[in-house]
């Protein structure tokens, strides 16, 4: 419980932050209906919540203490001290993401499901918010294994979900951010210019700039570009086949994945 109230604490004020910013500095005009965006975005987000608290609670911090408690994982092997194993189990946690980004696009049919997120026709901080619940529990799955891999303390593991979530709505948010603290940014993390490029419906654009927090991987994975090739205003936002923005509605969206 103090898990998830922690959590939503940190979601409801950035959520609110970037709404502002948003309104008062957007850095595109959007496109598509908002209202209709909205609900269907946040209506996927509750059913995400639902989804992942019925069938498998508060997976990721359980997975920590009981490899705690089990002795299980790298850092429950070493006797590093914690400001340094925190920083490396953070890192470490974003590679993972990282490489689990990159199979989502690259892996079939976890491109099928992944296609819901892409398919919004324009991005705001509530395409940070836009998957399909099967994709969801698969990625904490996923990450639950990586935290019993690693032996991250629940501590950090809270932090980085917490993070990751926070750089979620930050970096799809539709926000202007001067261009000076842009470039100063990315020398570390995403920005929403940044990631802006990688929801074009151009392939080779898509298959760029995967990045959750640090920028540094697809710079490493040489897949790091600074803009999309007609320009932030200029891109084309989705995908190639889903341009009705009125089809795309909740249950088209469940169904995506399977059709």
């Amino acid at each position: 419980m103090n898990e998830a109230i922690f959590r939503l604490g940190i979601f409801l004020i950035l959520f609110a932050l970037l709404g502002l910013a948003e309104t008062f500095r957007p850095r595109r005009p959007l496109r598509d209906d908002k209202a209709r965006r909205w609900r269907t975005n946040l209506g996927l987000f509750l059913l995400d919540i639902l989804a992942q608290r019925l069938v498998l609670g508060a997976i990721l911090v359980s997975a920590a203490l009981h490899a705690g408690e089990m002795g299980w994982g790298l850092f429950n092997l070493t006797a590093l001290p914690f400001w340094l194993e925190g920083a490396a189990a953070f890192v470490i946690l974003d590679g993972a993401i990282y490489l689990q980004h990159v199979a989502t696009h690259k892996v079939p049919p976890l491109w099928r499901l992944h296609r819901v997120h892409h398919a919004d026709l324009d991005v705001d901080l509530t395409t940070g918010l836009r998957f399909h619940p099967v994709e969801i529990l698969l990625s904490a799955l996923y990450k639950a294994g990586i935290v019993l891999l690693i032996g991250a303390d629940p501590l950090i593991v809270l932090i980085y979900e917490a993070s990751l979530s926070a750089f979620a709505l930050f970096t799809h948010g539709n926000i202007a951010v001067p261009e000076g603290w842009d470039r100063a940014l990315r020398r570390l993390v995403c920005t929403p210019d940044m990631h802006r490029r990688h929801h074009s419906t151009r392939k080779d654009e898509t298959d760029s700039n995967y990045g959750n927090i640090f920028s540094f991987w697809d710079r490493l994975a040489r897949a790091y570009f600074e803009n999309p090739a007609l320009g932030q205003q200029g891109v084309i936002l989705g995908l190639a086949d889903e341009r009705k923005g009125a089809r795309l509605g909740l249950t088209h969206l469940l169904l995506m994945p399977f059709r």
